[in-house]
């Protein structure tokens, strides 16, 4: 949905730089309020929170006002529709809201829009809210009266540098110009520099692995930096890799198996460059968002919102089936148990009850990482590819896993004792990965193929 706002610029230069027009300039404070409440930070490649950084600028605006244009590079705003005005004055349109409006400069906003209703009469309690940009937003729009009483007293200038397109009239400028606005956010927020996720994320690289996870676990996954998620995007994207290890990927991508566990960044890179791939995805509506068409990888998304669920019932089930296998899980040295009576001995014991990675179900135990991701890459011996070049579970793995667990960990326990129990050289150990799937494929074979057929 298109947004515009009407924006005075003081001391306004420009410059042409390809297919953008750069606009520099200071915004007075009116304008400041009209930008707060126009924009929502969704083209921005990173959420704005209160930090050290925002009290800094706060302190600034504060008791060093004269001299704030010069500490700070101040806002970066990015609109594809815009028109000079008389008096300094410039109408912005943001056509495109994901991708237009504040691209740099979110913790400034934050920081101005936070001082402006200290300045309301917001007490330091009443802002103790204020920690992110969506409480912000919030709190914002429940004191946008204060705010418009005192806007006329307000006394500073923000630095700002508009992007538009170099020539309106030129559609194929105005449609670089659109196109590029993706790769200018995240090199001019390159001073933390952006996740890979971050960037993939906007570029609608998850958008298909969002649709098959359950609603409840994609809504804690930090998709974007800062965005306050519980569960980091890449611990998500590297179990895709189980599923699409199987099929035969444009680009001959792959990542080693013992990646998933000691390297998700590798996971995540390899995962953005396939999606980057002309016979995997095609930028949707002309865009920079891609819209996936390989069927193949889409069956391999499906398969990947399952893998969360598996994981945290390999976290659950694990150390009672060791137990039934003939092993003692909780003398693992790596192991901690729950016990708040013993929690003084903190190697070993815990005070608050452990929980599942993923949807936080609660344990007696931890299991570590390195110990449950080659059985569950192990799970690809129950994966096929139909005739169809897609892929399909051989059989529910919740119920095998319910099934055979015990049976699996009587062979895979071996491989814990060569690694000396320690879930690092499991994990890491590429033979531990081959050693489970085969563990896994013959048990399939023996007791379940015959069923499933």
């Amino acid at each position: 949905m298109s947004k515009s706002l009407t924006v005075k610029i003081g001391q306004c230069s420009e410059q042409v730089v390809g297919p953008v027009r750069k606009l520099y300039g200071l915004l007075p404070p009116k304008s400041v309020v009209q930008l707060l409440d126009t924009d929502d930070l969704a083209a921005n490649p990173r959420s704005a929170k209160k930090g050290t950084v925002t009290e800094d600028i706060e302190d600034s605006l504060r008791n060093s006002v004269e001299l704030f244009p010069a500490k700070t590079k101040g806002i970066l705003l990015a609109s594809s529709s815009y028109k000079a005005l008389e008096r300094d004055r410039y109408q912005l349109s943001f056509v495109d809201p994901e991708t237009e409006g504040i691209l740099d400069g979110g913790h400034n906003a934050l920081s101005a829009g936070r001082h402006i209703l200290k300045e309301a009469g917001l007490t330091d309690r009443e802002l103790g809210r204020v920690r992110d940009w969506d409480t912000f937003r919030k709190v914002w729009t429940e004191n946008r009266s204060a705010v418009a009483e005192i806007v006329d007293v307000l006394d500073f200038e923000m630095p700002i540098e508009v992007l538009v397109p170099a020539d309106m009239k030129d559609d194929d400028t105005v449609e670089t110009f659109r196109s590029s606005l993706l790769e200018i956010g995240a090199a001019r927020n390159n001073n933390v520099q952006l996740s890979e996720e971050t960037k993939a994320n906007k570029k609608g690289f998850y958008d298909i692995f969002k649709e098959h996870l359950p609603t409840s676990l994609a809504e804690e996954v930090e998709w974007k930096t800062n965005d306050g998620g519980r569960i980091k995007v890449r611990d998500i994207i590297s179990l895709c890799w189980v599923g699409l290890s199987k099929l035969k990927l444009p680009g001959e991508w792959r990542v080693n198996p013992n990646q998933i566990y000691r390297n998700k960044a590798v996971c995540v890179s390899a995962f953005n460059k396939l999606l980057e791939e002309k016979e995997v995805a095609t930028p949707a509506d002309g865009g920079y968002a891609v819209r996936v068409h390989n069927e193949a990888v889409k069956s391999a998304m499906r398969i990947a919102g399952t893998f969360p669920e598996l994981y945290d019932m390999l976290y659950e089930e694990i150390p009672l089936a060791y137990n039934k296998a003939g092993g003692s899980f909780g003398k693992i040295s790596a192991v901690k148990l729950y016990d708040p009576e013993k929690a003084a001995d903190k190697k070993k014991y815990l005070r608050v009850r452990p929980t599942t990675p993923f949807f936080k179900r609660e344990v007696n135990c931890t299991c570590p990482d390195g110990f449950i991701v080659p059985l569950l890459y192990g799970l690809r011996a129950l994966l096929s590819v139909d005739k169809d070049g897609l892929l399909t579970w051989k059989t529910n793995p919740q119920a095998f896993l319910a099934k055979y667990l015990v049976d699996i960990m009587k062979q895979y326990r071996f491989v814990m004792d060569m690694a000396v129990f320690d879930p690092q050289k499991v994990g890491k150990a590429i033979s531990a990965y081959e050693f489970a799937e085969s563990t896994i494929s013959a048990i399939y074979n023996v007791k379940e193929a015959k069923t499933a057929a």
